[in-house]
């Protein structure tokens, strides 16, 4: 099968940018307003709600988010996952940095306030982890995806507990709240994963045909001054997020 998308797919492609184009002229006007009145703007949401829509996505969410004074903690499939919890929450993210460096989405990201982090940098940490608290401190949600790259959303990785060094203690008084995000079948199959490239996953979510379902379920909230360390923290989420999978799975257990 040839990688190139048949005439129909570069249609799709065409319409899915003149709606986020269309959503982007909307939007970024009165998100500038709002920031010369030095009032927090609501469009970055907006935007991102409209992208995913865009994208295919059709969000259901279960439970009840907490939208202020609380830490995010997902599990990840895709780029995808950025417009349906922030377009859901208004979170803001933290994110691998050389995403800063994307035209459009790293200005994007730089507008919905994204905490760039390094992977490889480890010397670093110290001042992602300032960063952190600062945006937690201005209380501005904040959501990571701990484990640290993207799977086909029928797993769960390891967590990595350094970032949770943020909570230790936290900068003030605030709420962890575990998020399953729960695509479908149309949905898992533009998961990012193997050696797929950034442009080669967006032109197949941009020339796909169709929606997508994801549920995105809010899970119970826990306070993180009740656990010991990052890592029993890190282990909590990744416990409430694996028993909520399995149960999206039909009862399959997630190690």
């Amino acid at each position: 099968m040839s990688d190139e998308p048949a005439p129909f797919g570069y249609l799709r492609l065409a319409g899915r940018v003149l709606w986020l184009a269309g959503a982007l002229g909307i939007c970024l006007p009165p998100h500038g307003v709002y920031r010369l009145l030095g009032r927090a703007s609501p469009w970055p949401r907006r935007f991102l709600a409209a992208a995913a829509r865009a994208c295919g996505a059709r969000v259901e969410i279960i439970g009840t988010p907490v939208l202020h004074d609380v830490f995010y903690v997902s599990n990840h499939l895709s780029w995808l996952d950025i417009p349906i919890l922030g377009g859901a929450t208004g979170t803001a993210f933290v994110s691998q940095d050389k995403i800063a460096g994307w035209p459009l989405i790293g200005w994007l990201a730089k507008l919905n306030h994204t905490v760039f982090v390094s992977r490889t940098d480890r010397m670093a940490v110290a001042t992602q982890v300032a960063e952190l608290r600062a945006a937690l401190a201005e209380h501005q949600p904040v959501a990571i995806f701990p484990e640290g790259t993207t799977t086909d959303g029928g797993s769960l990785l390891p967590f990595k507990a350094p970032l949770f060094a943020v909570l230790m203690p936290p900068p003030r008084a605030l709420m962890i709240q575990p998020v399953l995000l729960d695509f479908d079948r149309a949905g898992r199959d533009l998961a990012w994963i193997g050696e797929e490239t950034a442009p080669q996953n967006a032109r197949r979510v941009f020339t796909r045909k169709g929606n997508f379902g994801v549920r995105m379920h809010f899970l119970a909230p826990f306070d993180p001054g009740d656990h010991a360390d990052r890592k029993a923290i890190s282990a909590e989420a990744r416990r409430r997020i694996a028993a909520a999978l399995s149960i999206a799975l039909g009862g399959q257990p997630v190690a």
